[in-house]
């Protein structure tokens, strides 16, 4: 549940209670919003306590008669728009006011309401102004949380991208200068180094793909019945070339076949993630083992590591965009900071969980619990 908060801003007491009365219990809900709004009811008989009221309350919506003691409404309207609120103003007026309701319109006021006014009149009214205001808050949101992710995609990239660019031009002007001479097996480990680096740029690629198509709202998914152990195995075997660089072996405790109504890619995301980083923060020699149960309210998917570990302050940094655990271990490894967020959107999206174990030197078990229903 939302509250909004209406400031009635009347001199006659009949129109304080009435409308006090006639939005005390009522409630404006729609598809497009998660939750209904009610309302919570103030009132001012002058324009001075209603500038007051609205300095300290800041209402949402504002219901302002012209004719005032003291100080007049369009005046408070003046007032309004010159702190630059967040406030729907609704000046309510006699029918022999009308003609200066209208120009208060113009000067900045939403509507205006005629008096009197019956009960279907008046919620008519502010569920309609409720309904815009929610939608012009949504819009400003997403706007603001758009700039930023996109400042934050083209930090990344210019970031993550130009190190690796100029390192394989680098040694690709090496070569063509023929620095280590022509044999070509001289230039094994700049070729070798240039492929890990191209490699890097197509993952972060990739993980920018998949953020964007799940922050987009209503991403595609193809549910069907898939088997987890078989996508288990499938990310066990894509890993498997980065695991043998790193001296780490890779291990699936889970023979039998699990199946859930899922997207398979989303799956694969899952497991692709959890194992690379199982590899990636690992200590040569060290091994990963990987965990499918299921039970008869969820399925779990574990996923442990002999690696480096983490803090519970380092553990309390994950799933957020673009973060990445920074300490004197990891110094040296690279990645883009999107992994474990998408992994927890794309956990979100099935209303599952994520529990993260972990111990410094000893190593780390990420746990992703899907309910069933």
């Amino acid at each position: 549940m939302a509250e909004y908060k209406i400031l009635v801003v009347d001199d006659e007491p009949g129109i304080r209670m009435g409308t006090h009365r006639i939005l005390q219990n009522f409630k404006v809900d729609y598809p497009f919003m998660d939750e209904h709004i009610e309302f919570k009811v103030l009132e001012a008989s002058t324009g001075e306590e209603g500038i007051e009221i609205i300095d300290r309350e800041k209402p949402d919506i504002i219901l302002l008669d012209n004719k005032l003691p003291g100080i007049q409404g369009v005046e408070v309207l003046e007032y309004v728009k010159q702190k630059l609120y967040d406030i729907v103003v609704v000046m309510i007026t006699s029918y022999a006011s009308l003609e200066l309701a209208v120009k208060a319109t113009r000067d900045g006021a939403y509507d205006f309401i005629p008096k009197p006014f019956t009960p279907q009149e008046l919620r008519a009214s502010i569920e309609n102004i409720t309904k815009q205001l929610f939608l012009k808050r949504m819009t400003q949101k997403m706007n603001k949380e758009g700039k930023q992710i996109r400042f934050q995609f083209l930090s990344v990239l210019s970031h993550e991208l130009k190190a690796p660019l100029n390192a394989i031009e680098g040694y690709l002007r090496m070569m063509n200068d023929q620095q280590l001479g022509t044999d070509i097996n001289a230039y094994k480990e700049m070729i070798d180094r240039s492929l890990e680096r191209v490699n890097g740029m197509r993952s972060l690629i990739m993980d920018l793909l998949d953020l964007t198509k799940i922050e987009s709202g209503r991403p595609v998914q193809h549910i069907q019945s898939v088997d987890i152990t078989h996508i288990a195995l499938l990310s066990l075997d894509t890993m498997r070339p980065y695991a043998i660089q790193k001296d780490v072996d890779l291990y699936l405790n889970t023979k039998e076949k699990v199946f859930m109504d899922a997207d398979p890619n989303e799956i694969e995301i899952i497991f692709n993630n959890l194992i690379s980083n199982a590899v990636k923060y690992n200590k040569n020699g060290g091994r990963v083992d990987v965990f499918i149960k299921s039970t008869s309210k969820n399925i779990v998917l574990k996923v442990s590591d002999s690696g480096i570990g983490m803090t519970d302050e380092e553990k309390g940094k994950l799933f957020h965009d673009f973060v990445r655990i920074k300490n004197p271990k990891t110094r040296n490894i690279t990645g883009s900071g999107l992994g474990l967020s998408i992994m927890k959107k794309i956990v979100d999206m099935y209303h599952g969980e994520i529990d993260v174990q972990s111990v410094p030197d000893q190593g780390s078990t990420f746990s992703v619990i899907f309910p069933l229903n």
